[in-house]
């Protein structure tokens, strides 16, 4: 049997079956967001591990729309490595890398309706891939609610990529969300994983929010 399956139980919690698969993401997801708080460049190199997991995780769970997410994922953290470490002359903090700061309230409002578009596509398709390939994608679980968490967490991954404080806001939204379709989905650790985020990203915030007012000496 194939240790990194779903069908490979190490125990069960609350009626659900929690997989190796499952267990190890929620390690490496819990350390790279704990370390992201903290304004820790060494969160992604814990992120490239944890797209590759999510990456078959869901789709053995048939999250379509989350699978798919997960190599533009590797992509937006590979840039946010870069973005970090390699700012631009006067984008920098004293550490010499990126210092954190706000989007623009029009950036937030195209965001919107990137996701609320994206989500309404992405479902769609999400659909589609068991009528055109029935025998690789059995039907997908909750496709609209899928579509939504993933263009919403697109949205967020891109802001953290860039420093913005606002990401932490979005991130709340995804972690929220993500409770309620993990559940559905059968999974029992990412979950409660995803409360444990949306606590992390509280205190992320709040981090980020304090090196943003000494940046800007408010």
């Amino acid at each position: 049997m194939n240790i990194f399956s779903i069908d490979f139980i190490l125990f069960t919690l609350g009626g659900y079956n929690v997989s190796l698969l499952e267990l190890l993401s929620v390690l490496l997801g819990f350390t790279n967001v704990f370390l992201a708080g903290r304004g820790n460049k060494n969160n992604y190199w814990f992120g490239y591990v944890y797209a590759l997991l999510l990456f078959f995780l869901f789709w053995q769970k048939h999250l379509y729309a989350s699978m798919i997410l997960q190599p533009i994922s590797l992509g937006i953290t590979i840039y946010g490595h870069w973005s970090w470490t390699h700012p631009k002359s006067g984008t920098e903090n004293n550490k010499k890398e990126l210092r954190v700061s706000r989007i623009l309230p029009s950036n937030i409002m195209w965001g919107a309706l990137a996701i609320a578009v994206g989500t309404l596509v992405w479902g769609w398709c999400n659909q589609r891939l068991n009528v055109v390939w029935p025998d690789t994608f059995p039907p997908a679980t909750k496709p609209f609610l899928d579509a939504a968490v993933v263009c919403t967490m697109f949205f967020a991954q891109l802001l953290s990529a860039r420093k913005k404080l606002e990401c932490w806001y979005v991130w709340m939204i995804v972690n929220t969300t993500n409770i309620i379709l993990y559940v559905l989905a059968g999974m029992a650790f990412l979950p409660l994983v995803s409360f444990s985020y949306l606590i992390l990203a509280i205190l992320g915030f709040i981090n980020w929010k304090k090196e943003w007012r000494k940046d800007n000496n408010e």
